[in-house]
């Protein structure tokens, strides 16, 4: 109801000042307004608007209003709403490439993320999506993943041998833990928490916001700053609609984008600086929980351990060496 009251406002403002909106893009989003995503959603609502001079009227839908992530591709198939942005995780079945985000110890830091994201790589990887019908945009940060244990400090890539990690459904990760000689368990990301608590797992790997916002840090005694691999978004946008349009609002549409990229990328980096005080201070408070960050010869060890299994995803049909090598050699 608030939605559609504040759509009626949009189009009375927009009547009065003697502007029709020749098209409404809905952007439907699962995370609440107040995170780095919502935030950015609303940015690109504002300045789309503004660069299209009303002429396109964005409408951001967050929180699963409209659509979970996994039924939006099929809704931007259809058209039946213009944008959205979900995790890699969700284009698994379609561009199975996009597991190359997962690769452990594959970005030396954030801004090496971002060049391969913003270059070649990258293109490649969006080309490869929008060939499926939906087109790719732009990347948007959740963060680095760390790990986390109840049962041992992880400061070498030994340390793992024999513990159990909770894992998404991942080829990727499923190869990472085992090379390590851990054991790795698939399990829904909602019952991770208990799980941690009674003991079914030892340990997991998430970002920060998730170690955070779910409380994971409570039920664990160490927590390791590996930066090993990633989670992030990729905005898309309905074919359909997107072939609609004439190239200067095409252009109005890019421009938005970026500047809502350049915005997420940096309330991400805010908000994991943030929630990580937040973690510290617990532990500093309680003492229930150690934190270790490693030196450059420990993350270079990690590496050396898990960097064999890249190979195994050489295939094209899997990652691709190309992909994979490209990534490496991004300067």
């Amino acid at each position: 109801m608030k939605k559609i009251i504040l759509g009626t406002i949009a189009a009375s403002v927009l009547a009065v000042s003697g502007i029709a909106a020749e098209y409404t893009l809905k952007f439907s989003h699962v995370v609440s307004e107040n995170t780095p995503k919502g935030q950015a959603a609303k940015f690109f609502e504002k300045r789309l608007e503004e660069l299209s001079g009303g002429r396109i009227d964005v409408q951001v839908y967050p929180s699963s209003q409209l659509y979970k992530d996994k039924a939006v591709l099929k809704a931007l198939r259809m058209d039946s709403v213009q944008m959205a942005c979900p995790s890699f995780s969700k284009f698994g079945k379609i561009v199975p490439q996009l597991a190359l985000f997962d690769l452990p110890f594959l970005f030396r830091d954030i801004d090496h993320l971002h060049k391969v994201q913003d270059g070649i790589v990258g293109q490649k990887l969006k080309d490869m999506v929008t060939k499926k019908g939906i087109v790719a945009l732009d990347y948007w940060d959740n963060n680095f993943k760390q790990l986390t244990s109840s049962k041992k400090a992880l400061i070498k890539p030994s340390d793992a041998k024999g513990q159990k990690f909770r894992i998404m459904s991942s080829k990727v990760l499923e190869a990472q833990f085992k090379i390590l000689g851990a054991n790795p368990q698939m399990m829904p990301f909602s019952e991770v928490y208990s799980g941690l608590a009674q003991g079914v797992i030892d340990g997991q790997e998430n970002t920060i916001s998730n170690i955070y916002t779910k409380k994971f840090y409570e039920v664990q005694k160490y927590m390791t700053m590996t930066n090993h691999g990633y989670l992030g978004y990729l905005v898309v946008m309905s074919k359909k609609f997107w072939n609609k349009l004439p190239a200067d609002l095409k252009a109005d549409v890019k421009q938005a984008m970026k500047e809502a990229t350049a915005k997420e990328r940096e309330l991400a980096k805010e908000l994991n600086k943030s929630q990580f005080a937040k973690i510290k201070e617990y532990a500093d408070k309680t003492g229930k929980l150690k934190i270790y960050h490693l030196t450059k010869e420990q993350i270079q060890a990690w590496r050396d351990a898990v960097s064999p299994i890249y190979s195994q995803f050489y295939d094209k049909k899997k990652i691709g060496k190309d992909l994979i090598e490209g990534a490496i050699n991004t300067k």
